[in-house]
């Protein structure tokens, strides 16, 4: 069969990306083999699993295998399979395209690593972010100069040759009698001949390599004998494509690592196994070996990565763990075993008494996948429950890296809310340095205090200087300072803790200086409200467009106004979060609190007393509410017209 050769330019991204592995990744060359393996043990499992799925698919699947073969006089080094293949349109969707999604931001990071680490070990950083963007295969031009990848899908008749120089083209050929499964060919770099380090033609090399980073692999990992220059197939014949020399050597053990015992197992081999399954070049921070007996049976393995991926909080972002049935791959992305909220845990879990056929749409109705559920979810909860207390270094880098996602299962998982609180830690006022627990925040309060207080926003610096602090911070009263978007959404849902609740220091009424039977208190407030009465019935008749009340206030020290919701009310972050959604939320008016001790609120009240017609109040007091809404982080509906009324108004002043 002859076709055409046809020739395809990357995408102007996909060609930076490519100068980029190319010259950046200088040290950890090896990682190239472990990712063309693991793929390689993909296809295989893919493979396994089609063929039990579909009866009426005509595949060999008696000696599954990878085959590695070097080519010292070619300078070549062959990575082999007979799994699953790829289909045309799958060469170029998976391999064509580099790094769908996240390309962007993958260069940008392997430039920052890049600058951070060229001084120091030559690039070791670089290294570690390529599993984070898909682009496992294209770590292959650290090494080659060329590589050649032919593939025929099981199935299909016709197969498919890639090939590319890294220089930001690619060739596709249509290509007939060709073995099924997928061949890779590296044309490697001259300059590695000089240094048997880098020599990937070397079979000991090749050895050392597999043993340390593959050997894990559930299918064998055979070396071929080395080839010494017969004629290099093109796949169109057949010729070489797919024939298993009966010498080859199995560098693999092929133990499923989580079939072992962990008394077994070194560190060294669950972090490679974790590395193999993630993608990721870094060591994880926490492993969980665990295994149920009795009358359902099953193995796990999971991991905690120490950094999150890039993709932990875009939609559709995947799920970490690969379902097994007794050692046989079912699916991976299985999103019924943990709920999502515990997405970035990474891990394999092996099921003794599932059926091989189970579909992925009929695994949340599974009695027995329920059961894994619950018990998988309390393993990671007190797993990282008793890192908090055993190991603050390690739990500051998870909270750090998935505080953010954990807090969402306080408003999913309410069976774990509990322990979910336990783990959880939160800025406060108490200390700038160190985060705080809701259990240390309780055994700190005050001996009258009824309330565990806290207040959302986008910052830690916005928030301490936002006039809801003033009379908290003037008595010494500690306040949660909640800066992620999933906080105004759980502290509604969670509502307390151990019997105390939680309320937000800008809902609501806040009178710190009440206390038990204190009449003078009572005496003074209404003195105050007498006062002013005038005041605030004309400002709610003014600002009525704005807000639904204005009233004294008992939390400003220091500013003239703030603006709080009602105790019901939905806050203005969450309000733009259900719009940004597509939920229609109609618009909530909120309360203007004013400080009758503020000379500018004393000056408008003395104002109003002797001429309420005058037509500068109108403005201030559009000011005072502009002034107010600007404190707390707000938006001025007509941002153009404050200015000029500020100005107006000083110039008057002047």
């Amino acid at each position: 069969m002859t076709s055409q050769v046809e020739t395809y330019e990357f995408q102007a991204e996909s060609r930076q990306l490519l100068q980029l592995v190319v010259h950046s990744i200088y040290s950890n060359k090896d990682i190239f083999l472990r990712e063309l393996i693991s793929n390689a043990s993909d296809a295989l499992d893919k493979l396994r699993l089609e063929s039990l799925r579909d009866g009426d698919l005509d595949v060999d699947t008696s000696d599954l295998h990878i085959a590695l073969e070097p080519d010292r006089e070619r300078r070549t080094l062959t990575v082999r399979d007979n799994g699953i293949g790829m289909s045309r349109d799958e060469v170029v969707g998976l391999i064509g395209t580099i790094a769908k999604s996240g390309t962007a931001e993958f260069v940008r990071k392997l430039k920052e690593a890049k600058e951070a680490q060229e001084a120091k070990d030559g690039g070791a950083a670089s290294a570690a972010l390529i599993g984070n963007f898909g682009v496992g295969f294209y770590s292959s031009f650290m090494v080659a100069d060329k590589v050649t990848l032919v593939t025929r899908r099981a199935g299909e008749d016709t197969g498919t040759r890639w090939e590319s120089d890294g220089e930001g083209t690619y060739t596709l050929e249509a290509l007939g009698d060709v073995p099924q499964g997928t061949s890779v060919t590296l044309h490697l770099k001259d300059e590695d001949t000089e240094d048997q380090l880098w020599d990937y033609t070397q079979e000991h090399r090749i050895r050392d390599i597999v043993r340390h980073h593959s050997d894990f692999i559930p299918w064998p990992v055979r070396l071929t004998p080395e080839r010494t220059g017969e004629p290099e197939s093109t796949g169109e014949t057949g010729g070489t494509e797919g024939a298993q020399p009966a010498a080859a050597e199995t560098l693999n053990s092929m133990k499923a690592l989580w079939a072992r015992s962990p008394q077994e197992i070194t560190e060294d081999e669950y972090h490679e196994f974790y590395k193999h399954i993630s993608h990721d070049w870094s060591d994880p921070l926490e492993t969980l070996h665990t295994r149920a007996e009795g009358t359902f049976e099953y193995q796990a393995l999971l991991f905690v990565p120490s950094r999150a991926p890039l993709d932990l909080f875009r939609q559709g972002a995947r799920h970490g763990l690969s379902l097994y049935v007794k050692r046989v791959f079912i699916m991976d992305d299985c999103e019924s075993l943990l709920p999502d909220y515990l997405r970035f845990v990474k891990g394999v879990v092996d099921a003794q008494d599932l059926s091989l056929n189970v579909a992925r749409e009929t695994l949340q109705q599974d009695r027995q996948i329920q059961l894994m559920h619950r018990r998988l979810v309390k393993k990671v909860l007190s797993s990282l429950k008793a890192m908090r207390t055993k190991d603050a270094e390690r739990y500051r880098t998870m909270w750090q890296e998935f505080g953010r996602v954990i807090k969402e299962g306080l408003i999913s998982d309410s069976d774990n809310r509990r322990t979910l609180l336990d783990i959880c830690s939160f800025d406060s006022t108490h200390d700038p340095e160190q985060q705080t627990d809701l259990a240390g925040y309780v055994s700190r309060m005050k001996e009258d205090q009824k309330h565990i207080y806290y207040l959302t926003g986008e910052s830690r610096a916005r928030l301490e200087n936002s006039p809801h602090m003033e009379a908290f911070s003037a008595k010494g009263l500690e306040v949660l300072l909640l800066t992620d978007p999933v906080d105004e959404v759980w502290v509604e849902s969670v509502g307390e803790f151990e019997g105390t609740t939680l309320q937000s220091i800008a809902k609501g009424q806040v009178d710190l200086d009440a206390k038990p039977d204190d009449e003078s208190g009572d005496e003074d407030r209404d003195r105050r409200e007498k006062e002013y009465a005038d005041l605030l019935g004309w400002l709610t008749s003014t600002l009525s467009d704005e807000v639904k009340e204005v009233r004294m206030s008992t939390r400003l020290t220091t500013s003239p106004a703030c603006i709080v919701g009602d105790t019901s009310d939905v806050t203005p972050t969450l309000e733009k979060m259900y719009r940004a959604m597509g939920q229609e939320v109609p618009r909530i008016k909120r309360i203007l609190e004013l400080n009758p001790t503020h000379a500018l609120v004393t000056a408008l009240r003395e104002a109003h007393g002797k001429d309420s017609t005058d037509p500068a109040l109108p403005e201030t007091a559009e000011l005072l509410y502009g002034m107010a809404l600007l404190a707390e982080g707000g938006e001025l509906p007509d941002p153009a017209r404050f200015t000029r009324v500020l100005a107006d108004r000083l110039a008057a002043g002047l």
